[in-house]
Order: C-alpha cells, then structure tokens, then sequence
C-alpha cells in the first residue's frame, strides 16, 4: 500500500559515476510512478539538504551510486534531516564502500578475500609492489572506475597512475588477481537470490561492460553446482549481516575454475546501492525471483526508515 506516500528519488550528484546514477534513478522514478507513489526526482547538488526541504518527501529513495551517495555522507544527512531512506545505513555504507575497511569486516568473519595491500598512488606508479598478474583499484569508488588489470609479463604499472588528472584518491589498493569466472549474487532483506554469471565483453568487466548495451552476458541463474550455488549464497548473506546492511545489496565474487581440484571462490566487495539501471543485475534477479521491476522498488520504499 503506498498510502499516497510522497517518495523523492535522490539521482545524478557529483560523483564519476553520474551518468549511471541518472539512469537508475529515472527507472525508479518512472516505476515508482506506476506503483502508485507521488514521485519528484531531485538531482543531488551540494545543496541537498535545501533541495529536500523543498520538497517534503515522505521518503528518499537513493539512487546515487559512487563517493557521497554510497558511502555514508548523504545517509548522514537524511539521518540528521530525519527522513526515511532505502538502502543501507551510514556505518554499513560508508565501510563498504572503503575496500580495505571491508575486507577487514570480512576477514573477521571468516568470509574469503583475496591478498591485498594499500599503498600510495606515487608508490604505485613506480613500479610493482606485488607480483602480477594483480588488480589495482581505488580504495572508495564503485562502477569499476579507474580499475586497471596488470598481467604477467607486463613490464610496469598503468601509466593512468602518474596522470596530473587523477582525482580517485591518494591511495589505492593493490589486490591479487583472481582468474576464472564472474559470479554475483544479491539479498533483498532476509531473501537471498540466485546467483548470476557475468561474461564481460571487454578485458574484464570494467565500466563499459556494466553499462553499455551488449557490453556483457548475463547469465541467471549461473551454470554452476548446487554446492557452489549455496555457498554463494551463503557468503552474500554473511557479507551484508556483517557489514550491518539493510535492504538490497549485491555481492560481486570471482571463482577461479582454472586449476584442477577444488576452485577458489572469493568475495571481492558488497555493493550497497547496486544499480537499477535497464542493464542492471538486482532487478534481473528480482524477477527470476518473481518480483517485478515495480515491486523491487516498492518494497525497497517500504523498507525504508532511519537509523539503519
């Protein structure tokens, strides 16, 4: 029952990750419109505060994706505005979207994590502090941004480490390579989905592989065992209890089957305000699980509230 429910659906911001934020916060809108709820869209500035008590929203859904929407900064101020929001609260967000902050979570709680180290951008750029193949990413950006694969035999590290333009931060972690297969699975409260498999149709799945029509495969529910399937699920559902999350969160993983034996699965990080877009993986699971696009995002406003 929306109950007339005002929502305002918080999009776009500042963040890299604009572009992706303003396409999942319009499907929002739009099904949120056709669920029966009074809908504005606010396109965040750094005046949100201002822009929301403009607007006297019931709730806020939050669409933003990257640095300041996800990481516990506008959690904060919907919590001191005292207005119910989706997704998770600003502890849980803000230490997910910190890799090093979240693999520690996640090591405290037994879940699998691939070897690591944090290091300064400079120091990086240098020369290689791990031996490749290993991952180097930016500690607190989603989307894959500015995520760069070094491969065996390369020579040194990507030559985008020492560009004047940088703007992702001081450090990033340098992180081992996990070859093998894509795997994600999501939870929607206490309810755990399927797991889908991501065949990326770039070097690996990098920005334009999730949002770029044909960038890639999705594959659900994934060709893999009953075993593995399970402790997918397991993990997704542990990885979210322990970082505290609420609502819908998506959990990325890589299965390395190229060795004999037993593979190695590992959790590579929990998005807390996974995307909503027309290519997105939450809504293509919420149907497999028989909810459509209107009810995912009916229920995330349902769900909604403060201190989360």
């Amino acid at each position: 029952m929306t109950d007339g429910k005002h929502v305002a659906v918080l999009k776009g911001g500042w963040s890299a990750e604009r572009d992706v934020s303003l396409v999942s916060g319009k499907g929002c809108a739009d099904a949120l419109r056709k669920g029966g709820y009074r809908v504005s869209e606010i396109d965040a500035g750094r005046d949100l505060a201002d822009q929301i008590l403009r607007v006297k929203p019931d709730v806020c859904f939050n669409a933003l994706h990257g640095q300041w929407g996800e990481d516990g900064c506008v959690q904060g101020l919907l919590e001191v505005l005292g207005v119910p929001y989706t997704h998770s609260g600003v502890l849980p967000s803000a230490l997910a979207m910190h890799k090093e902050r979240a693999k520690a979570v996640f090591r405290e709680a037994g879940l699998p994590v691939a070897d690591s180290l944090v290091v300064p951008r400079e120091q990086a750029a240098l020369g290689h502090v791990m031996s490749p193949p290993y991952v180097v990413k930016p500690l607190n950006q989603g989307s894959s941004v500015g995520v760069f694969i070094v491969k065996k035999g390369d020579n040194r590290p990507p030559a985008e480490l020492t560009s004047p333009e940088w703007d992702l931060g001081h450090e990033v972690m340098i992180e081992r390579f996990i070859a093998g297969r894509e795997l994600t699975c999501a939870v929607m409260g206490e309810e755990v989905f399927e797991v889908t498999e991501i065949i990326a149709n770039t070097a690996f799945y990098d920005y334009e592989a999730k949002y770029q029509e044909g960038g890639s495969r999705h594959i659900l529910p994934a060709p893999i065992d009953e075993e593995l399937k399970q402790e997918v699920q397991r993990i997704t559902l542990a990885a979210h209890k322990a970082l505290g999350c609420r609502g819908v969160t998506r959990s990325d993983f890589r299965y390395d089957d190229t060795k004999s034996g037993k593979g190695e699965l590992i959790l590579l990080e929990v998005n807390t305000q996974p995307g909503m877009t027309p290519t997105s993986l939450v809504p293509e699971l919420a149907n497999l699980a028989g909810y459509s696009y209107v009810e995912l995002v009916s229920w995330m406003v349902e769900d909604a509230s403060c201190g989360r």
